[in-house]
C-alpha cells in the first residue's frame, strides 16, 4: 500500500432538518454533500459550488487557501433569499 500519495481535499457539507425520508447525496472530485431536506440540499449545493467558482477565479484550491479566506469565501457563497 503506497502511504504517500496524498487524497484529494474536500469539502463535505451536511444538511440535517430532513424529514420526509429521502435520503440526499450529491458528490464530486471536489465535494460530498449528505442529508438535508429539499432546499437546504440545494442551498448547500449552489453555495459549494460557487464556492470552488470563487477558489477557481483566484487560483487556488482547498489546500492552498486560509481557512479564514475560505470561510470568507463560503459566507459569501451562500444564495440570497
Amino acid at each position: 500500500m503506497n502511504r504517500n500519495k496524498k487524497e484529494p481535499t474536500k469539502l463535505i457539507g451536511l444538511g440535517l432538518d430532513s424529514q420526509d425520508g429521502h435520503k440526499r447525496i450529491t458528490q464530486s472530485e471536489r465535494f460530498s454533500i449528505v442529508g438535508g431536506s429539499e432546499e437546504t440540499h440545494e442551498t448547500i449545493t449552489e453555495t459549494v459550488i460557487k464556492t470552488f467558482e470563487t477558489l477557481d477565479k483566484k487560483g487556488k484550491t482547498l489546500d492552498t487557501v486560509e481557512s479564514s479566506e475560505l470561510g470568507d469565501i463560503i459566507q459569501n457563497s451562500v444564495p440570497k433569499k
